[in-house]
């Protein structure tokens, strides 16, 4: 850790609250599950937010960091707090298609089709970018494959419009 240690010199004031948020939003972004149980431990709000309104949880989870994923989702993180951008963070790992995050948001509750501010969901995210595997895991676990985006467009739609032929051949059967 750097001088800014979190634990007793917290209560000794040495750090403010906006500080303590700023480590754990660094400890989310970089898997330090240790640092980031501390800052919570300390007050920093399981929920708090980057300036770009990143969660604590959709960092953890973008960058694919399960056991801090794990953590925040224990301590009440909530799995469809949206982002600065209305994303969710299962949109978030949708895209990255990483499904051993994905199983952790949706056992903590995330919503298989929770859409954001355009109307994209999770599964148009996983076809937008080919990710076979994510597509399958999602329609697996229920995700509407003809859902609609604000622009009426659907899962298997995004995917040909970014040429994300396996996906295309997946939604198509």
């Amino acid at each position: 850790m750097n001088e800014r240690t979190v634990g007793s010199e917290a209560g000794r004031g040495l750090l403010d609250p906006a500080d303590l948020v700023a480590l754990a939003v660094d400890a989310a972004r970089n898997g330090d599950t240790e640092t980031l149980t501390r800052a919570v431990a300390a007050g920093v709000p399981v929920n708090s937010t980057s300036p770009r309104g990143d969660s604590l949880l959709m960092l953890a989870c973008y960058y694919g960091h399960t056991d801090t994923v794990r953590m925040l989702l224990n301590n009440g993180a909530d799995a469809n707090q949206p982002d600065g951008r209305g994303q969710s963070p299962l949109s978030g790992v949708a895209f990255k298609g990483l499904i051993e995050v994905a199983d952790l948001l949706l056992a903590g509750g995330a919503a298989i089709d929770a859409s954001s501010a355009d109307g994209r969901t999770p599964l148009m995210m996983a076809a937008a970018f080919n990710r076979v595997e994510m597509v399958s895991w999602l329609l697996a676990h229920g995700a509407a494959s003809n859902a609609r985006d604000a622009g009426g467009l659907r899962a298997i739609d995004v995917a040909r419009a970014m040429n994300a032929n396996d996906v295309v051949v997946l939604l198509s059967a």
